[in-house]
């Protein structure tokens, strides 16, 4: 390379045969399929002035709406991570009797559909469901409140949470956790200080990959929220209703708001992941 030249952002042809061809199509792929539904989106709220943006932003019921989604989401994905965490640890160091059932029932969020997942939940955690009854007879009602749409988040984000952490535990290395031991660590500082470092930033993201998922969740939470607005209304089923009334420019205002919201979360959460990284980083170092 000439002193004072620049590097190519751009591999030479020789070194990838086809890579101006593949990264076109891919880039026309993404445009196609992320950047321009993107960008309708964001334009489609402004074609009726911004007397339509403005009347969605005075409009308290969406803020009520909003509030409950990532509210619940955000509890929800607490206990995934408590509870992911526990499933995992049991699974890979215990291995108790069934864990190849227990695994299947962990992915079956991904198989069944959102509303066979609803009325199922909604069936249980009624009045007189299996689990439902019981609490109601102890005064706490679960199904048709945000408790019940806590219940339905928590099962739908729990894959997330399991199968983020559940590769990075098995390849931690143990040589590690004998060396604490040998030097006198107890049982909860192995843990705390030499295994939880090394989980954090899988977990972290795993609670990422939930809490998306949850906050646009639709299917698995109208039929057991209620849909009481102001109270279990969430933000998904607040736009379908917007579309059932053919106000395009609602529903969209909506989803802008909630998709803004959302990245938002979520670069939190990346920044989050970005400093448990440094901090294994600086730790091993020192």
């Amino acid at each position: 390379m000439r002193r004072g030249s620049r590097p190519s952002l751009w591999p030479k042809a020789q070194a990838l045969p086809g890579f101006y061809l593949s990264g076109g199509v891919t880039i026309l792929w993404i445009s196609l399929i992320v950047l321009l539904p993107l960008a309708a989106l964001v334009l489609r709220p402004w074609q009726e002035g911004v007397s339509a943006m403005s009347h969605v932003l005075s409009d308290t019921r969406m803020y009520a709406a909003l509030r409950v989604s990532f509210g619940c989401a955000l509890i929800a994905v607490i206990i995934d991570m408590v509870i992911g965490l526990l499933l995992v640890w049991t699974l890979i160091r215990l291995t108790p009797p069934g864990a190849r059932a227990i695994n299947l029932l962990i992915d079956l969020p991904f198989a069944i559909p959102t509303a066979v997942t609803g009325i199922t939940l909604a069936t249980l955690y009624g009045q007189n469901g299996w689990i439902g009854s019981v609490f109601y007879k102890l005064g706490i009602q679960i199904a048709f409140t945000p408790g019940g749409i806590v219940a339905a988040l928590v099962f739908v984000g729990l894959p997330f949470v399991v199968r983020s952490v559940e590769p990075v535990l098995r390849s931690l290395p143990k040589d590690i956790e004998e060396a604490a031991q040998l030097l006198g660590a107890t049982r909860f500082q192995r843990f705390y200080r030499v295994i939880f470092p090394g989980l954090a930033p899988a977990l972290i993201s795993g609670a990422g990959l939930a809490f998306a998922r949850c906050v646009g969740e639709y299917g698995s939470v109208i039929f057991i929220a209620g849909n009481q607005p102001y109270h279990s209304e969430v933000a998904p089923l607040l736009i379908v209703m917007r579309l059932q009334e053919f106000n395009y420019a609602a529903a969209t205002s909506i989803a802008v708001i909630l998709l803004a919201i959302s990245l938002l979360c979520l670069a939190g959460v990346g920044q989050l992941r970005r400093m448990s990284l440094l901090g294994m980083t600086a730790e091993s170092e020192g």
